[in-house]
């Protein structure tokens, strides 16, 4: 539990102030959590090294007695397979070969047939299945890890693109008479700066930034209660997420003391009665981890991903898009930037859409890219720009032009 040190906490500062943020590497504390770049520990099969592929090899070569048959691919040892039912099936309709082709035995001596090749052995293959799909199984790898829940993944994901439905956000800032779209970006840039000096999860801070937002859209707030309510949905998103979430008095603290206790466990009780204690929202970053997963993406084109959605938070404008069309969006541009192909079968089967329904939300994150940064919102810009990160803040953006062109290829 994170205690409240000037050590250990980050820096006190007061809603209405601007955030200072040092540059120093050494002073700099990054969250080593499973979902961050470095990723947690890689986990294995305690017997990855006892298979049965070997058996099945010894069981084919046992048949050719006499031969010495080595290592094969298993598309080879099925081809082979179909290829000696062939030989069987036509041993009735081929003729007899005469009697000086037939050794002292009286056995008949057959031609060999060459073994196939492997583009052979996959013709093969497909000529047997010919409905393979045209896209990866991804989990396939994972079924026998039971950690991973391979074999529930897609209903899950089919469960929270459901839910969406019931968490769709519309404008409510013209509702708020004290409040306007800066100041809700100068919150959103105070909980990335309290996400990160906590190392809480990034899940942590995206579904806090929802319970703000749906709040928000129910709620009238003032300005002078704006840092209590961040700070209070970072500490319910943190209980529903975190495994050792920071204490009541740890975000007293980081508010510089301007709330007391009962208040902040006041407006704890009014946002969940308020939401009817219904906080399970979906949010992008979840899936974001699992596209890259389908995508088979490398770590920096999944973070690259990630600081494209990260900087959405700040924005009031996305707040309308569903999670898993912005998340599917950030993927997309970030696979462009990289150079790394575009959309493919395999990633519109697992995401259910298609790459034109991509193409207005892809322009409008490039232009996020494009825009100047505003003054007051350095926090995920500055996290970014570190070489723990990639430094993937550094990246250039696509120039329009160029993108309007790989869009119209894509349609």
């Amino acid at each position: 539990m994170p205690q409240a040190s000037e050590a250990n906490n980050p820096q006190c500062r007061s809603f209405g102030k601007e955030p200072s943020i040092t540059e120093k590497d050494d002073c700099l504390h990054i969250k080593r959590s499973p979902s961050s770049p470095q990723g947690g520990p890689k986990k294995r099969s305690a017997f990855e090294d006892l298979t049965n592929a070997k058996q099945g090899q010894d069981q084919v070569s046992k048949k050719k007695a006499g031969k010495v048959v080595g290592k094969k691919t298993q598309k080879s040892v099925i081809a082979q397979e179909t290829l000696k039912n062939e030989e069987n099936n036509l041993k009735s309709t081929e003729p007899k070969a005469p009697l000086e082709h037939q050794d002292n035995a009286g056995v008949q001596k057959k031609p060999k047939r060459p073994v196939p090749t492997e583009e052979k052995a996959a013709d093969v293959d497909k000529s047997v299945d010919p409905k393979l799909p045209d896209y990866d199984e991804v989990d396939e790898e994972n079924l026998k890890d039971p950690f991973l829940n391979a074999i529930y993944v897609n209903d899950i994901f089919n469960y929270m693109k459901e839910r969406e439905k019931q968490f769709v956000l519309k404008g409510y800032m013209e509702k708020q008479p004290d409040l306007n779209i800066e100041m809700r970006g100068i919150l959103v840039d105070w909980m990335v700066e309290v996400q990160e000096n906590f190392e809480l999860n990034h899940e942590t801070l995206y579904l806090a930034v929802k319970l703000v937002d749906h709040y928000l859209a129910l709620t009238v707030c003032m300005r002078e209660t704006l840092q209590l309510l961040g700070s209070t949905a970072i500490l319910i998103a943190a209980k529903f997420d975190e495994r050792c979430p920071p204490c009541v008095d740890d975000f007293l603290y980081i508010c510089d003391d301007a709330y007391q206790r009962e208040e902040l466990l006041s407006m704890e009780v009014n946002i969940l009665r308020t939401l009817k204690f219904d906080i399970n929202i979906p949010v992008a970053y979840r899936f974001l981890r699992r596209y890259a997963k389908c995508a088979r993406a490398n770590l920096e084109t999944l973070t690259l991903a990630r600081y494209i959605c990260e900087l959405t938070l700040q924005e009031y404008e996305f707040i309308w898009e569903s999670a898993s069309k912005l998340a599917a969006s950030c993927l997309l541009l970030a696979l462009k930037m990289k150079e790394l192909g575009g959309w493919t079968p395999t990633l519109e089967h697992y995401t259910g859409y298609h790459v034109t329904d991509l193409h207005s939300l892809l322009r409008r994150l490039n232009l996020l890219l494009y825009s100047k940064p505003d003054e007051k919102l350095k926090a995920v810009r500055y996290k970014y720009a570190h070489k723990v990160f990639f430094e993937v803040a550094k990246i250039p953006p696509i120039d329009v032009l160029k993108l309007e062109d790989q869009l119209k290829v894509d349609t």
